[in-house]
């Protein structure tokens, strides 16, 4: 039984999310954002304003993980309370606000590595969360 339980938290593991590109809607969301939107994460939809590279879709691929994580709900509160406490209680500006919220810390320092998804652990933005 185990083995079962490992195999699909094994499989979940290379799960994607589906790819939008060449949309309007990042564009529309930077009006309201801290940072000019170039592809955003909204459950398993990534969503990009033009053609992503491969270190884009990492990254939002990592941020699909964290939704998976999380149950889905989670993610987008604690991605909006992290930016409200860095903003509101850090006294950080909006852009670097959103730099240091714990899922964006992580996407950023492992886009580029093409192994990541594949070794990374579970729940990994934690080690992020004292930035």
């Amino acid at each position: 039984m185990a083995t079962d339980t490992t195999k699909r938290m094994s499989s979940v593991k290379n799960w994607k999310p589906l790819f939008i590109e060449n949309s309007k809607i990042p564009v529309w969301l930077s009006y309201i954002a801290p940072i000019d939107i170039g592809a955003i994460t909204l459950g398993p939809i990534v969503i990009s304003r033009n053609e992503m590279s491969e270190a884009t879709k990492r990254h939002e691929t990592i941020h699909y993980q964290q939704y998976i994580e999380l149950a889905f709900i989670g993610f987008p509160i604690l991605y909006l309370g992290w930016w409200a406490w860095n903003l509101l209680v850090k006294g950080q500006e909006g852009d670097t606000a959103y730099y240091n919220i714990p899922f964006e810390a992580e996407a950023y320092a492992n886009h580029s590595d093409e192994n990541y998804l594949q070794n990374r652990q579970r729940y990994s933005w934690i080690y992020y969360t004292s930035s």
